[in-house]
This record gives structure tokens, sequence and C-alpha cells, in this order.
């Protein structure tokens, strides 16, 4: 068995949507000046790095990140490469088995330089959502930070994956990840409010 990390290392210098608040760590206290332990604090946007997305993050009436049945973020996964294209649609994957798949993640590599938001990305598209939900798919990951295009105020893609049931998970990390079968593991934090939240997400291949 081995696990392979799929999460962006956090760090002052962690690249946020522009804007958005930076991410932050510092010592509160230390362990110096306690004389027993090093404390630290953390300040962030609640879609820092690899995170989900609660639909209340695009839809003021949507339910937040506590509401979200964890069984949504851990499952059988197929990791499919998107590498070149401009946009993820349905007629890429009509070659794609999904036979016991419950969630796809989208290996693009178009987020070239990670210290560094970009400029532009490779989004979705509105009639993937349906399409998805026919092959039994709940949960959508990205190797980007949005799967919407990064100046949409719309947000279509996001608004028909909410609609069809499917949840969504971007920032992960993908560039030495295989296209192919994994177990994958992203729980969000239990945020009462939340409309979004940082994981820690992990692929698991059995077969190593």
């Amino acid at each position: 068995m081995k696990i392979i990390d799929i999460s962006r290392p956090l760090h002052n210098n962690t690249p946020v949507w522009p804007g958005d608040t930076p991410f932050g760590y510092s010592l509160k206290w230390t362990k110096a000046d306690t004389g027993s332990v090093n404390v630290g604090q953390l300040t962030m946007s609640s879609h820092t790095g690899t995170h989900v997305d609660a639909p209340f993050h695009f839809d003021s009436a949507g339910q937040r990140i506590i509401d979200l049945s964890l069984e949504k973020f851990m499952g059988p996964a197929l990791v499919v490469s998107m590498e070149g294209a401009a946009e993820i649609s349905p007629e890429q994957l009509e070659e794609v088995d999904f036979t016991g798949i419950q969630k796809i993640l989208f290996k693009t590599n178009a987020w070239k330089n990670p210290d560094r938001f970009p400029d532009s990305i490779p989004p979705i598209t509105k009639d993937l959502s349906p399409y998805l939900k026919e092959k039994g798919i709940d949960l959508i990951g990205v190797d980007l930070p949005s799967v919407d295009p990064l100046d949409s105020k719309e947000l279509a893609s996001h608004h028909s994956l909410q609609e069809h049931g499917i949840g969504i998970l971007e920032g992960i990390v993908l560039n030495g990840v295989k296209p192919g079968r994994y177990e994958l593991i992203a729980l969000p934090l239990p945020l009462k409010e939340g409309d979004g939240s940082p994981v820690r997400a992990i692929l698991i291949d059995r077969n190593e």
C-alpha cells in the first residue's frame, strides 16, 4: 500500500486568490516565553491551498461545510489526465471506464508555478455535471484553484455541480500521480459556518 499526499504545502508565501486573506503562520507563544510549549497562530482564507467548497460559498441558501456528508470526501477515485486541454468536457471522457468509481480527479498540470497564482486555467464545461451524475460520480477534484474560469462571476460550473449533487475539491497536486484508480481521503474541518475548508488530501494506491 502506498499513500500519496496530493495537498499543497501551506507556508507564508502560499499563493491565494487575488485580494483574499494571505496565509500566515507565526508563533503566538514560544517555549522560551512560556517555559513549556510553542503555540502557533494561523491566519488564512477558507479557500487556501487544497480545499473543498461548500454550496454556501456561491449560494447564500446553500449548505455549510458542517452539513456535508463525509462519505462524499472519501472513496474510490479515478485520476484522469487532461494535460493540454483548453477545457474539461464530457467528450474527453468517452473512453473512460467509470465502473466502481465515485470520485474523479482531473490532472491538467496547468498550474505551472506553485508559488504564483495562475493567470488562466482550463475550466470544466457546464454540461460535465449531468454527465458525471449519470456515471455515479459524487465528487470532482481539480489541480486548479477553481472549476470555473478565473474571471467568472456567474460560476456556472459551481452551480451545476451543486444541482447534480457533486462535491468540489480544488487545489490538489497531481504532478507525480499516474492516471488510474485510487482511494481518496480529503476530509474537511467541522466548520459550522464554513463556506469552504482546507483539507489534507491523500490517495491510497493498494497495488504498491
